[in-house]
This record gives C-alpha cells, sequence and structure tokens, in this order.
C-alpha cells in the first residue's frame, strides 16, 4: 500500500521527521492513475486541480505537469550553457524524462542514461508523456537500467557533463550523495567538464547542502550552488550543486551566454541567460552555509 495517501488527499512527509521541523505539505488527489510498489521503491502518479499529473516516490513528490519546466530547464540549461560545447551528456536518475527532453534540446551527440527502475520509465511514459515528449525514441539516447553508482565506477567513455537528478538522499536515491559517488563523478568528466547535482533545501536541510559541498570543494578546482524556486518543491529555494575542474564556467559573461543561447534554438519558460546568471548570487545564509564548519 502506498504511505501518505488518506481521503483522497497526498500528505508528503519529506520534513516531518526532521526535528523540531515537523513538516509536511499536502495535495488534492482529484484523480490517482498509478499506484503501485516497484523493485526499489513506491510509486504513485494522481491529477491535482493546480499542478496536474504528479509523481511521487516513496511518498516524496518528484515532478508536477505544471512546473517541472522550472526544474528541468534550470538543472540542464546552465551547465550545458556555461561549458558551451557538450557534445556527450550523461543522465543519472531522471525516469521521468523532463531532463532527458531538455538535453535533447541541445546539439549533443549522444546522451547515456542511466535509470535504476525500469517501472517509473514506463509508468511516466504511459500517464505524464508531457514531460519526456518524445524524448524516449531519440536515436541519440542510450538507455542503461541499472545503478547509477555502478555504472561510474566501471571504466568507460567520458562525459563533457554529468547531471544528477537524484531523488532526495532516501531509499535509492542515498547513494548519490556520498563522497565517493562524485569522486567516481569526477573520475567520469572529461577534460573541462561539469557536473550538477539536486541537493535538497538550504533551509530545511542545511547539512545536507553543506555537506556535499564540502565533498566537492574537496575533489573539484571549482564547486559551489545555485538556487531556483521551484512552487511544488514548498521548502524553496533549491539548491542544484555545480562543480567543475574548469574555472571561470560559473561566470560566463551574459554576452557569451546570450550568444549561446541563440545558437542552440532555445526557447525556454523560466530559464534565460540572466536567470542563469542570477541563480549563483546567494543570500548571505546561503554563502555562510557554503563556508560554515558547523551547520545548524
Amino acid at each position: 500500500m502506498i504511505r501518505n495517501t488518506e481521503d483522497g488527499w497526498f500528505e508528503e512527509k519529506l520534513y516531518v521527521d526532521l526535528v523540531p521541523h515537523r513538516y509536511a505539505q499536502r495535495l488534492a488527489m482529484t484523480e490517482v492513475l498509478c499506484r503501485e510498489r516497484t523493485a526499489f521503491q513506491e510509486l504513485l502518479i494522481f491529477d491535482n486541480p493546480r499542478f496536474g499529473r504528479v509523481l511521487a516516490l516513496d511518498g516524496i513528490l518528484q515532478t508536477t505537469e505544471a512546473d517541472e519546466c522550472i526544474y528541468h530547464e534550470m538543472l540542464v540549461h546552465v551547465p550545458l550553457l556555461a561549458h558551451g560545447t557538450a557534445r556527450r551528456v550523461l543522465i543519472i536518475g531522471g525516469g521521468d524524462g523532463g531532463t532527458l527532453r531538455q538535453v535533447l534540446r541541445h546539439p549533443v551527440a549522444a546522451v547515456t542514461m542511466v535509470e535504476i527502475d525500469q517501472t517509473v520509465i514506463d509508468r511516466c511514459r504511459a500517464h505524464m508523456p508531457m514531460i519526456s515528449q518524445g524524448a524516449f525514441d531519440d536515436p541519440r539516447l542510450r538507455l542503461v537500467i541499472g545503478d547509477g553508482r555502478a555504472f561510474l565506477a566501471e571504466k568507460g567513455e567520458t562525459f563533457d557533463a554529468i547531471l544528477v537528478d537524484s531523488p532526495d538522499p532516501v531509499g535509492p536515491g542515498e547513494a548519490l550523495f556520498t563522497a565517493e559517488f562524485y569522486d567516481l563523478v569526477r573520475r567520469r568528466l572529461a577534460t573541462g567538464g561539469v557536473m550538477v547535482a539536486q541537493d535538497g533545501s538550504p533551509f530545511f536541510a542545511p547539512r545536507e547542502v553543506a555537506d556535499t559541498h564540502q565533498r566537492l570543494r574537496g575533489l573539484f578546482a571549482d564547486a559551489s550552488v545555485y538556487l531556483v524556486s521551484v512552487p511544488s518543491y514548498v521548502a524553496a529555494p533549491l539548491a542544484i550543486a555545480f562543480a567543475s575542474d574548469q574555472r571561470g564556467l560559473r561566470t560566463i559573461p551574459l554576452t557569451t551566454l546570450e550568444q549561446r543561447f541563440r545558437e542552440a534554438g532555445l526557447s525556454c519558460r523560466y530559464y534565460s541567460p540572466a536567470v542563469h546568471q542570477a541563480a549563483f548570487l546567494l543570500p548571505p545564509m546561503i554563502a555562510e552555509l557554503l563556508s560554515a564548519d558547523h551547520v545548524p
């Protein structure tokens, strides 16, 4: 039985047990499209009057039809336009297909996507096709069903960009937040490559954000976070970790970003070159979090 559903409501309790947070959000479920236990996690897809179709895994909201563009555009276009010439891209996770769809809008030569749960892909293609929009049929895609950490540990090709579109560090996603995992990412990046990873809420999970930053700072020449506000991730802003051995990718001039944006032929609902630059401007409380030795 799927957890956190009662009387036609979905209740996300990601932060409820993080004392003293005791915080949850509730969404009305006007129709449940899919409710099942996969080999790895509990999967739920339902309709909500404001957010449209909603995907939740293990009782935690993953993406919604109404605001997925915000998360996926920022997760993809920031690193790819910062890099400028990415041709080989690796996606870890991202079973809903939104990250894949945005990557394929760029002139990339090949995309490898490693997703542990085939059922997530199948159900999202069936019930949330507006997220992937046919991306899984693109001939540039190599889809690997398996563990992202195990894939990185193999010897193989390197990538210009690695995008970690993971759930929060619970269940199957927990292994994607360790120093060992980030070191494997570093080893599979090509020279000048860039990585990004969903990094949680600086407000509700400061330790998670700070720990990730410290791990990346110890492995890469340059590491930071950028911020994005996604309405369904109510613990906004969401931090996205950004790291590279190529210094300067966080400070690409606006005119260069605008030129790359035009050349890629992109048209976005949330991302713009100006938003890209602004996302790296951190409020003092978050900048202090990244430099702090002790986090509350």
